[in-house]
């Protein structure tokens, strides 16, 4: 039974830092998409084009300093943190390139003169295979981020991500 109650655990704390990393990453497009207007559709949203390296590092450092404070890290563990958020972030930007192409070729397929079935699947595969690309790089910055914080700190991420979740579900 224990050994169960641990593996819940595990899962739960894993899932929520998978939620801020992915939520750091995310939301670096999404202050830009914010600040863009509705629907992102008007220049410098979240699907418009490249985003500007120097901002997209200013972003993040405002998000860790953030974080820092909400888990109270200590100065080894910033040290820790940073480079594990940062790369992973680095990691996914371009892949956010690929689905804005990816959405381009989808609007080329819908308003062909046929419907190119085969192209269609290509375009799929592709998209699956980016997802778990993803899916693989946050899942070993989870497992990297899990490694720094304490359990207590642990703890709290997964309380303050719940809260904010919550919150959104609202919208």
């Amino acid at each position: 039974m224990e050994e169960k109650s641990t593996g819940r655990r595990r899962f739960f704390r894993r899932a929520a830092i998978a939620t801020l990393i992915g939520g750091i990453a995310a939301g670096i497009g999404l202050k830009t998409w914010a600040q863009s207007g509705p629907g992102g559709r008007h220049h410098g949203g979240f699907m418009a084009g490249p985003l500007d390296p120097a901002k997209v590092d200013e972003r993040l450092e405002r998000m860790l300093k953030h974080l820092y404070v909400e888990i109270d890290a200590s100065e080894e563990q910033k040290g820790k943190l940073a480079p594990i958020i940062k790369a992973t972030v680095k990691d996914l930007l371009p892949l956010r390139e690929k689905l804005h192409a990816a959405r381009g070729q989808a609007i080329g397929l819908l308003g062909g003169d046929h419907v190119d079935r085969d192209a269609i699947e290509r375009l799929r595969t592709d998209q699956v295979a980016l997802a778990d690309q993803a899916s693989k790089r946050v899942t070993r910055a989870l497992a990297d981020v899990a490694e720094v914080l304490t359990p207590a700190q642990r703890k709290e991420l997964a309380e303050r991500v719940g809260r904010h979740r919550r919150s959104w579900h609202r919208v």
